[in-house]
């Protein structure tokens, strides 16, 4: 394996890492929304429970948005590193 193929299969694994922490945090972020709204809901003794309820929709909605960026993000940054070693190693 030479030199070319080890920094794309190192970038390609860079990305994947990459994806992997990006799903990490989506987690981390769905869990302080979801506390956030329970909390505004108890706060307000249900009062604006239909309110709270479409805030949920729309965050998840944005969730959902966001799932396919993370992919195409991580699969642009492993097509990048493609990219970048055929240019310097046509050979490949």
């Amino acid at each position: 394996m030479g030199i070319f193929d080890k920094a794309k299969d190192a970038l390609g694994d860079a990305a994947d890492k990459a994806g992997d922490l990006a799903g990490d945090l989506r987690d981390t972020v769905e869990d302080v929304v979801d506390k956030g709204l329970d909390k505004a809901d108890s706060a307000t003794g249900g009062k604006f429970h239909d309110q709270i309820d479409k805030a949920r929709e729309v965050v998840d909605k944005l969730d959902g948005e966001a799932d396919g960026t993370v992919e195409n993000a991580t699969d642009a940054a492993a097509d990048a590193a493609t990219d970048v070693v055929d240019k310097v190693d046509p050979s490949n």
